[in-house]
């Protein structure tokens, strides 16, 4: 079969990590894949050096009024005879679908990895309704958002939910004994991911006269603002950021303890990274955390916005260090068990070949 994996961003993340997994599974496996995304992105610098074909599209969230970019997608649609389509962003969504839908694409999905409620617009009513023919849902959570505002904007028996994959297998687990204990942090700097309250937290330990570091590793538009901030709150003894992170594993080695301070996540595949590497976690308790972090098995789940308990809960991993071994070793089991890559790639190849 002939797939196309449609993503337009220039940043890296978990969609785009899960795009270019399957993309490559999918090739190896002997089916015809392109990947279609922004010129200047790290996606389509990594298919390339992957040797995916691809060709570089780049839109913005108005392209889909824009009649040359229109056009040149309908020819390219047109010439290809794509089997499958699959998009991951609203604005890919908005400008793709309707026209995979007029060149007739047999199967047009929509990889929904945002837990936040769509909104119930005749625009979202005719992508949905007319467009699309199936969702697949990155946890739980994601799926009862997508319909929280119109129970009836997508069929609910066809929206499918497959938890991202992470290759378990030939990992190698290293060990790094740190000076002091050393909590760390990835993800893009922008408002979701609110790197702003881990830096809250570092304050109130400094305060606490904890001895700690705090490495935050990503970039993104906050990037300076947060910069600014420890700044402001003399916490560069305490805080350091390392930039756009191209080997998480690495990093994560070099850490005790990981922490997610996201408002939101459809699923926070850096969790999984970091059970891998067997870190005990600490996150707010939101939409989908719960699905990837048990309260005492593998981690602690804090009340949304609860700065204290935040830090309560990582002063006590620090004081504590057979319990960040326990939640460590008992993560590495639960992402064996229920996020292994080729477990759940069957999955996802079923899904997209066969329903």
């Amino acid at each position: 079969m002939k797939i196309c994996f449609f993503n337009c961003t220039t940043a890296w993340g978990g969609g785009e990590k899960w795009h270019l997994d399957h993309a490559l599974a999918l090739q190896n496996d002997g089916h015809e894949v392109v990947v279609v995304s922004s010129k200047n992105g790290e996606f389509l610098a990594r298919a390339i050096a992957a040797n995916i074909k691809h060709k570089a599209f780049t839109i913005n969230n108005l392209s889909s009024l824009n009649p040359l970019k229109i056009w040149q997608l309908y020819f390219f649609f047109k010439a290809e005879k794509f089997d499958v389509l699959v998009m991951n962003f609203s604005k890919d969504l908005k400008i793709a679908a309707p026209i995979a839908k007029l060149v007739g694409i047999p199967k047009i999905i929509y990889r929904r990895g945002s837990a936040v409620p769509i909104k119930n617009t005749s625009i979202n009513r005719f992508l949905y309704g007319k467009c699309l023919t199936h969702i697949l849902a990155n946890s739980e959570m994601t799926k009862r958002t997508i319909l929280k505002n119109n129970p009836d904007l997508f069929p609910a028996g066809k929206i499918t939910v497959i938890y991202n994959g992470i290759r378990t297998e030939n990992y190698r687990y290293q060990s790094f004994k740190n000076e002091v204990p050393v909590v760390g942090n990835i993800g893009r700097m922008v408002y979701q991911k609110r790197q702003d309250i881990l830096i809250d937290v570092a304050e109130i330990l400094k305060q606490r006269g904890i001895p700690c570091k705090f490495r935050i590793g990503g970039d993104g538009i906050l990037m300076k603002v947060l910069q600014q901030k420890v700044l402001e709150k003399n916490l560069s003894d305490y805080v350091e950021f390392t930039g756009f992170v191209k080997d998480s594993n690495a990093f994560l080695q070099h850490i005790d303890i990981f922490a997610l301070t996201s408002k939101w996540e459809g699923f926070g595949y850096v969790l999984t990274e970091a059970m891998l590497a067997r870190k005990p976690l600490v996150a707010f308790d939101i939409s989908s955390n719960p699905e990837l972090i048990t309260e005492g098995l593998n981690g602690n789940l804090v009340h949304w916005g609860d700065r204290v308990a935040f830090a309560d809960a990582i002063q006590n991993l620090i004081s504590n260090p057979p319990l960040q071994k326990k939640y460590g070793e008992n993560g590495f089991s639960v992402v064996c068990e229920k996020f292994d890559f080729e477990k759940n790639k069957i999955r996802v190849m079923d899904f997209l070949l066969n329903s």
